[in-house]
């Protein structure tokens, strides 16, 4: 019976311990989520704002085409 009781002292720690494991990795991969998903945010933005610098730049070449054709 000491056996047993020896036993299920040191089970009980032990298994409160792989909860916290267990919590901490579930935490962590929750912050990487984020993370990622204002990386993702983040490249999305420079990419709209490369678009919209590209546009622009076309629209200054054609507006300078435009006028050195008149002269």
């Amino acid at each position: 019976m000491n056996k047993a009781l020896v036993i299920v002292l040191i089970a009980i720690p032990l298994a409160a311990c792989g909860v916290e494991t267990a919590t901490t990795a579930a935490t962590v991969a929750t912050l990487k989520k984020q993370e990622l998903e204002q990386h993702k945010n983040t490249v999305a933005q420079t990419k709209e704002k490369v678009d919209q610098a590209m546009i622009q730049g076309q629209q200054n070449t054609q507006q300078a085409m435009e006028n050195a054709e008149k002269y």
